[in-house]
């Protein structure tokens, strides 16, 4: 008989002590991976997001302007000099380095309107791009076309209109074609218009007043291309918006810390429930141990044996701890995020690597118990017969 027909025969015949140890170790290496996929597949889940976030650019025209504002209430500000931005400007963006990164450049000219007695920020925009740079809007109504207008919820609720009806823009007449659902922002205020009906309406033709660049992905390099726009366009200011995705970020890389952390300290503990139950199994086999060396086995077939166990147990640990903590991983996503269309990817690596390191946690806690019944007396184990 082989010293691992021997082992296995061994695991069988005390089911007790193996599933003790296998739980132990069944434990951390289900908590590893569940913390880690649980990382991965929320940083996933941002980044999927960030490429349908809508712009994260903002071009301005440069302005030499003193705000007056404290405490958040605005008193007035002394403009000494605004310089427009022309939209064939614009068209410098597709020279820059990364402008394989820019999915859409979206040109707005703002400005004031009075509808039935009351002031509105009409916002000439793009239509043609909207749907990248704001991909949240949802419209009643069809998107407009030339002398076409689209109303926010809340202009519409105020100013008594709807789809169809006619509104008088500086003397022009308006139809409106759609109403935006309430999107909780600015923009249910607000009157959108294509960009040349704005423009000919507020007398703005060829400049405006901002413009919007989406180029969120994962990879993106925004700073460089914040540079990059800043040194095509030098009569204007680049910034990027990014203050909500750097704080989700962060919180991420915290939690990511903290998933090691107890991850770290859910293996010690799984070691030590390995390194006790090993011990208190190999002074249970004290007389069986002593009967192999008497019979003519040697101190490394005896450690053999032991570790053979650890690594057998190990092993199974390590594959099924890596499912386990897939289904964990998959009970516990709703908590953290609102999306529903979050799925497990199969990670090679982490599966490998969690297999690697289950053996290698079990056979380093066994390692003092193996060596252990390998220094036993041959004499003083028969003794206990």
């Amino acid at each position: 008989m082989k010293l691992f027909d021997i082992s296995l025969a061994n695991l069988k015949r005390r089911k007790a002590k193996a599933s003790f140890i296998l739980i132990g170790l069944l434990v951390g290496v289900t908590a590893v991976v569940a913390f880690m996929s649980l990382v991965d597949t929320l940083t996933r889940d941002i980044n999927h997001k960030l490429e349908k976030y809508g712009a994260n650019i903002m071009i301005l025209p440069k302005t030499e302007n003193l705000s007056l504002t404290y405490g958040g209430m605005a008193v007035g500000g002394i403009s000494f000099e605004m310089r427009e931005i022309l939209q064939e400007d614009l068209g410098r963006i597709k020279d820059i380095e990364n402008a394989a990164n820019v999915a859409a450049v979206g040109p707005m000219v703002l400005g004031s309107i009075k509808v039935a007695d009351r002031n509105v920020l009409l916002a000439g925009v793009d239509f043609q791009v909207a749907h990248i740079l704001r991909p949240w809007w949802k419209i009643k109504g069809q998107s407009p076309d030339e002398d076409r207008v689209l109303l926010g919820a809340e202009a519409s609720r105020i100013l008594g209109l709807g789809q169809d009806d006619v509104l008088d823009a500086n003397g022009r007449n308006l139809v409106v074609s759609g109403v935006l659902e309430p999107t909780g922002s600015q923009d249910d205020q607000i009157i959108f218009a294509p960009l040349k009906t704005a423009q000919r309406v507020l007398g703005k033709e060829g400049r405006i007043s901002m413009a919007e660049v989406a180029a969120l992905c994962a990879a993106c390099p925004i700073d460089e291309m914040v540079a990059q726009i800043s040194g095509v366009l030098p009569d204007a200011k680049v910034m990027a918006i990014r203050q909500v995705v750097k704080g989700r970020m962060e919180t991420l890389g915290h939690f990511n810390k903290f998933a090691y952390g107890l991850s770290l300290l859910v293996m010690l503990v799984g070691c030590l429930v390995v390194l006790v139950t090993m011990m208190g199994s190999v002074r249970e086999r004290t007389s069986e141990f002593g009967i192999f060396m008497a019979i003519g086995f040697r101190r490394r077939h005896v450690i053999s044996m032991v570790l053979f166990e650890a690594a057998v147990i190990s092993a199974l640990a390590g594959v099924v701890g890596y499912f386990m903590g897939l289904g964990a991983t998959k009970l516990t996503i709703p908590f953290f995020t609102e999306s529903v269309d979050v799925g497990l990817a199969f990670d090679p690596v982490l599966a490998l690597g969690v297999f690697v390191v289950a053996v290698i946690l079990g056979l380093v806690s066994s390692a003092y118990p193996a060596v252990m019944a390998g220094n036993l007396d041959p004499n003083e184990a028969l003794r206990s017969l």
